[in-house]
């Protein structure tokens, strides 16, 4: 249990409809912000590095490369009824109906961020005509995809020191994750003689040809998309004889999670790295909790946007069932703009939302939430206009507009 301004509110509870009937009210949620990243899906294109051996072919998929599988939508789906439901039990909106202008989804330019914004608002508000908005496809979103949008003034040089000096470095960052390697090379159960299944060389770490990005290149990075696809493949629902090859177990794919952690360790974590990923979608959940607009944003995007919010929150994020700062699909944060309705003063709380690796495989309806503690604020939350200035205070400044 935790407090804000003497009142009792649950942390880290596995909720399902039970037990959401509405408390007594002392705490009202005014605005939400939901950053949350996309369903369930088929691997990506060179998730799997070319060159990687396996001593059996890897399973088929039921849609294209990329795309968000027909269980991943039901997914969703779910969790958007749990969280219709949770918001209404907190007084932010009805339990049924359609909210209208009340809520908002902006979604990445993605295909599966596209359909993940579409099944959230068919589970949220079902029959509704709840608009999905989006830039068209494939074109870079600065609130998404701030670096190939060149949003902030980005310097590769700048950020692979903060890198090096907060990771130790790529060779220090490959030691700490060494039995995880091995871990994956016996998953991968390429021929023995081969000298093991990833194809990787030297870590290293540059600026892309273009200064607009970096280039990871070693262990991680091959290992990093690989654990990912078995975590994919887990939560899917493949037959346990192909998740793995039937050389894993949920414990085994949580282990292998940590590598898929680590790509954020270089990407979004480190404060040069967050402070730039960040820079638009930070800015866009101080807007959204300050406004008078929707009461409740959905952000649909990835991974990387989650962990990067939670970098410049300088939080971790821990779930049942997973590697720390290894996101689910459909993980999210939330953030709640509260009033103490005995005091009048507001409030930032912020949440971690996730539904464990047997809820996501089985489409069950448990859901995890965790209120985070957030640095440099009281307690378990943070008076709003100081959670505005220190989220603010942690985002690079944006470049003018071109």
């Amino acid at each position: 249990m935790g407090v804000i301004g003497g009142i009792w509110f649950a942390t880290g509870l596995l909720l399902g409809p039970a037990a959401m009937a509405a408390p007594r009210q002392t705490l009202v949620v005014e605005r939400a912000v939901l950053v949350m990243r996309h369903g369930i899906r088929a691997p990506l294109d060179g998730e799997v590095p070319k060159g990687t051996r396996t001593g059996a072919p890897w399973p088929a998929w039921p849609v294209a490369e990329s795309r968000i599988t027909p269980h991943g939508i039901r997914a969703i789906e779910r969790v958007a009824a749990h969280d219709r439901r949770l918001l209404a039990s907190r007084g932010l909106l009805a339990a049924n109906g359609c909210p209208g202008g009340a809520v908002r989804i902006r979604s990445n330019s993605s295909d599966r961020t596209i359909a993940s914004g579409e099944a959230y608002a068919a589970g949220f508000a079902p029959g509704c005509p709840l608009e999905v908005a989006h830039l068209p496809l494939g074109i870079a979103d600065p609130i998404f995809e701030p670096l190939r949008a060149q949003a902030t003034a980005f310097d590769p040089a700048a950020a692979i020191v903060s890198i090096n000096r907060e990771t130790g470095g790529m060779a220090a960052l490959v030691r700490r994750h060494r039995a995880a390697l091995a871990l994956l090379d016996r998953v991968l159960d390429c021929p023995s003689s081969s000298g093991g299944c990833l194809s990787t060389g030297a870590p290293s770490i540059s600026a892309s040809p273009d200064g607009h990005d970096l280039v990871l290149a070693g262990p991680i990075r091959a290992a990093s998309g690989i654990a990912q696809v078995l975590l994919l493949q887990e939560v899917e629902g493949l037959p346990r004889a192909s998740v793995g090859w039937g050389r894993t177990d949920p414990a085994t794919v949580q282990r292998l999670g940590a590598l898929h952690a680590a790509l954020f360790a270089v990407y979004t974590r480190p404060s040069y790295m967050a402070a730039h990923q960040a820079a638009v979608l930070g800015r866009e959940v101080v807007a959204a909790l300050s406004s008078e607009g929707p009461r409740l944003t959905v952000f649909m995007g990835h991974d990387t946007n989650v962990t990067a919010l939670a970098a410049a929150l300088r939080v971790d994020l821990k779930a049942p069932g997973y590697a720390t700062n290894d996101v689910p699909p459909a993980g999210a944060l939330l953030l709640e703009r509260v009033r103490d309705v005995r005091s009048g003063k507001r409030f930032v709380r912020v949440s971690y939302r996730t539904q464990s690796p047997e809820t996501l495989r089985t489409l069950g309806r448990t859901v995890s939430l965790q209120v985070l503690t957030i640095p440099g604020c009281a307690g378990r939350s943070c008076s709003a206009a100081a959670f505005s200035r220190m989220l603010t205070s942690h985002l690079a400044p944006l470049s003018p507009v071109r």
